[in-house]
């Protein structure tokens, strides 16, 4: 036998003693094992879970599922301030506090906005008799008076020919809440082109071309106990 078949015999040898060896220590499971990665099992909800296990302090804590927000430490800034409509402590001041209170909605400037709006849409509607209209908008007491204008218009062959120009201003005079209900009074200043017609055709009453100033002072109320949101003009006035 040669030396070099001698080296090889050697080699051979020594590489079944650490293959068995080998063998003898990784091809025995102790339990212990990591299972095989999933790599859709590693969201950040997971990756979370695994580094608080290994990190006992932070999950006694409670810290290891807590994500920081930037500046969530510092204290809330106040809310805005927006302008009063009366002064600190009046009557109307305390009326408009109460209704926004018992109205999370209220606010004096989206209510004028209504106002405003149901202001044009009554003082339109009366003219042309739209009796629909003005009783969506109208309590009961009050549509029997607007309702009994109308009639009589009607019984003498009258007509009003009406022109809403615009609304020059809208302020709130009044605010107050009893038993729930909310009553704010507002004082409207609007221009308005009209003329009453006899049966006719001549001009009873107005100008179908001068723009006249006219002022309202209207009461509207609702309750607020109630998931109609909508407000219903319950007293007229003037000046």
């Amino acid at each position: 036998m040669t030396a070099e078949t001698l080296i090889n015999l050697l080699f051979l040898a020594i590489a079944v003693v650490v293959f068995f060896r080998l063998r003898s220590v990784l091809g025995k499971r102790t339990g212990n094992e990591r299972p095989p990665h999933d790599p859709y099992s590693t969201g950040p909800f997971e990756r979370r879970k695994e580094d608080g296990a290994e990190n006992g302090e932070a999950a006694a804590n409670g810290d290891d599922n807590v994500i920081r927000l930037p500046g969530a430490d510092q204290p809330a800034a106040e809310p805005a301030q927006r302008p009063a409509y009366a002064p600190e402590g009046s009557a109307l001041a305390n009326g408009l506090a109460q209704i926004e209170l018992a109205d999370r909605n209220f606010t004096p400037e989206g209510f004028l906005d209504g106002a405003g709006t149901a202001h044009e849409m009554i003082v339109t509607a009366f003219a042309a008799a739209d009796r629909d209209t003005l009783r969506q908008l109208l309590d009961n007491a009050v549509y029997r008076d607007f309702e009994a204008a109308i009639e009589d218009r009607e019984v003498e062959g009258r007509t009003l020919e009406q022109s809403y120009v615009g609304l020059s201003s809208a302020d709130i005079t009044d605010a107050e809440l009893e038993n729930g209900r909310a009553r704010v009074t507002v004082r409207f200043s609007s221009e308005i082109v009209s003329a009453l017609h006899a049966a006719n055709g001549d001009i009873v009453e107005g100008s179908p071309e001068a723009v006249r100033q006219v002022v309202d002072v209207w009461t509207f109320e609702r309750d607020t106990k109630a998931r109609d949101p909508n407000w219903k003009l319950v007293a007229t006035g003037g000046n």
